[in-house]
């Protein structure tokens, strides 16, 4: 994260006059490949940087200046470098150059960098296209979903359930949950069956969208269904959900994962984040402390986090005040109550949609009351933790990350939000690529996802691999393997602060290797 001027100068001589070194950017040091041809023209360039050096000013720590972040725009053009000593070259031939698009002014101080290096901080505005460019490159194919093939998709995850289930009750004679011996046994269950589950929520999630079928009546009740067995309301979530995508980064009006920020008065946060990471690494010292407060975060987020949201809206809107997805008014005055989460016929859904909830409530109720409630927990209150876990995990990773930003509305659209997503390698969590098997690849392709959320998932690569060849610098892929992007966001994504048109995520009072991560991707 720490650029060096004098050096963003030098490698922008070097990389324009010689197209044969290779400056290939890799946190902390950048490393040149040379062609032994070049040799000569690379001595002639580092001589002048050596002569600009000379008579700079003192630098300060680069991570105090303003810099300007051209990860994702390029750099100055040829002519540009050399009219910094004081003339260019002229030659009629030369094609014309296109327009520079200079990249966004950040003030570096206290950000930290992903495996995005930056690039997110780059964008401005004007890098967007507007919602047509962008769907225009899409395969046509894409935007149409197959009854019979997600209803194939459906019935690989509820025959993994069910097999899970079926050993799970073959099991209990042998291993009683009520025996604490047992819980290694119970918890490794809970984590497999809540895995293989997780495919029913991703489909579940596509009836939200409008991705499982045209035929709307089919959709609905498959979606109904699936949501009412994880304790969640269908139309209130549909809602909500859509809200999301609406406002997909939104500081004012986003829904999951808004987070915390400076611009808000102390006495309105339940806690202020960044004096309470403080106080761990004062208690407990910088590494033991940061670790302390990664795992502190991955408690409330993974296991409170998703049963917070349904029932208080934490983590969401700001603006909508405080909600409830079993209720369909604001449990708190809202400041926008236009804006309000659940409008006009919306509150009737929101009934409807308890009713299922009530019935799978009532019915893990009466097994508890009938079989004891370390059976419940066993067969399905573990599993379903898992589940919940696995939702958070692929939310909080999708649209967060030390240096992805954040916005106000003034600066926020729905094509700026949505490409502010960031897709991952899922696909490389295990050997074999099972989890993103089970899954629907619903963290892999999820930049495409958020453009559109009606492509279904088996359409969903196509989309993706057509962003990514028509707009390479606008698209966010982070490669560092999941565990390790979730353990630095856990430490670096505590609270953000307002620079310029942003809102980042503050890390200025975390020593910068204590949240590196392996480079090894």
């Amino acid at each position: 994260t720490v650029i060096d001027g004098n050096f963003l100068f030098f490698t922008t001589v070097v990389r324009n006059l010689l197209p044969s070194i290779t400056v290939t950017p890799s946190s902390p040091i950048q490393t040149m490949a040379f062609h032994p041809k070049s040799l000569t023209a690379f001595l002639a360039a580092a001589s002048a940087f050596s002569y600009v050096s000379a008579f700079a000013p003192p630098s300060q720590p680069s991570r105090k200046q303003l810099t300007r972040v051209n990860v994702a725009t390029g750099i100055p053009s040829v002519a540009d470098a050399l009219n910094i000593f004081g003339g260019s070259p002229k030659n009629e031939q030369e094609p014309e150059q296109e327009p520079e698009r200079p990249g966004a002014l950040i003030d570096l101080d206290g950000i930290a960098f992903s495996g995005l290096k930056g690039k997110a901080l780059s964008l401005t505005t004007a890098d967007f296209p507007d919602s047509g460019t962008v769907r225009k490159v899409i395969p046509k194919d894409c935007f149409q979903p197959e009854t019979a093939k997600s209803l194939g998709y459906l019935s690989v995850s509820v025959v993994g359930t069910v097999l899970c289930t079926a050993f799970g009750v073959a099991a209990l004679p042998l291993l009683d949950p009520a025996n604490i011996l047992t819980l290694p046994f119970w918890l490794a269950y809970s984590t497999v069956t809540g895995t293989v589950a997780m495919g029913l929520w991703v489909l579940a999630h596509e009836c939200g969208h409008g991705a499982f079928s045209k035929d709307r009546d089919l959709q609905d009740n498959v979606g109904y269904i699936l949501h009412s067995l994880f304790l969640v309301p269908y139309y209130s979530w549909q809602r909500s959900h859509a809200v999301h995508h609406r406002y997909t980064n939104h500081m004012e009006l986003g829904e999951t994962h808004v987070p915390e920020s400076d611009q808000v008065p102390n006495e309105e946060k339940l806690y202020d984040s960044i004096a309470l990471r403080k106080s761990f690494l004062d208690q407990f010292g910088d590494e033991n402390g940061i670790q302390a407060w990664a795992a502190f975060q991955a408690f409330l987020h993974l296991v409170v986090g998703w049963p917070a949201y349904l029932l208080i809206g934490a983590t969401g809107g700001p603006d909508r005040g405080m909600t409830n997805h079993y209720w369909p008014n604001a449990l708190t005055e809202p400041k926008q109550p236009k804006k309000e989460l659940f409008p006009g016929n919306w509150k009737q859904k929101v009934f409807q949609s308890d009713i299922g909830v009530a019935f799978v409530a009532a019915s893990a109720l009466a097994w508890a009351a009938c079989n004891g409630v370390p059976e419940m927990m066993a067969m399905y209150g573990g599993p379903l933790i898992v589940v919940n876990a696995w939702l958070v995990l692929y939310t909080w990773l999708q649209h967060t990350d030390v240096d992805v930003p954040h916005f106000q509305d003034s600066d926020h659209n729905f094509v700026k939000g949505a490409f502010h997503t960031i897709d991952r390698p899922y696909d490389k969590m295990d050997p074999w690529g099972a989890i993103d098997f089970l899954h629907h690849k619903i963290g892999s392709t999820h930049v495409a996802h958020h453009f559109d959320s009606t492509i279904p998932h088996y359409k969903a690569q196509a989309a993706t691999d057509a962003i990514k060849e028509n707009f390479p610098e606008i698209y966010l892929y982070e490669p560092t393997p999941i565990h390790e992007a979730l353990w630095r966001v856990c430490k670096g994504c505590a609270s953000t602060k307002k620079v310029g048109d942003y809102y980042i995520w503050d890390n200025g009072d975390v020593k910068e290797e204590l949240l590196e991560t392996s480079e090894s991707y």
